[in-house]
């Protein structure tokens, strides 16, 4: 069983920096875990993902540049680097995974919906 806890987030000004962290645990070694976020009343969209045991990565087009999304096999952990924070960057963020590979990793192939493993979220609250 996919087991994923977050970690991290909190609150910061416009251009300032923080860490999100996702302990995962019980999955295979070939794994697409992603970062979601959502804002209120929307869905949620994929921010970034990485393909376990690879070093494929994708990021959405808002966050290209600004997020860096790792692997650390020995923590067992995904993390998301976030920089250069805008107030629309304020969220909840989710931590998800899915082992149905056919389906894809990139935010641009799978939504939401495709991913069976969820975190209970953590805060990230961008001031201007």
């Amino acid at each position: 069983q996919v087991q994923l806890v977050e970690s991290g987030g909190g609150s910061v000004q416009a251009g300032g920096s923080l860490r999100v962290s996702c302990a995962a645990s019980g999955y295979p070694y070939a794994t697409c875990i992603a970062w979601f976020r959502q804002f209120p009343g929307k869905e949620r969209e994929e921010v970034a993902a990485v393909l376990t045991g690879t070093t494929r990565a994708y990021y959405a087009d808002s966050v290209k540049g600004r997020f860096t999304i790792s692997q650390d096999n020995a923590k067992k952990t995904v993390d998301l680097q976030m920089n250069s924070l805008k107030p629309e960057d304020t969220a909840m963020y989710y931590c998800a995974a899915h082992t149905q590979l056919r389906l894809g990793c990139s935010g641009r192939a799978v939504a939401a919906r495709d991913f069976d493993y969820w975190g209970q979220g953590t805060q990230v609250t961008v001031s201007s």
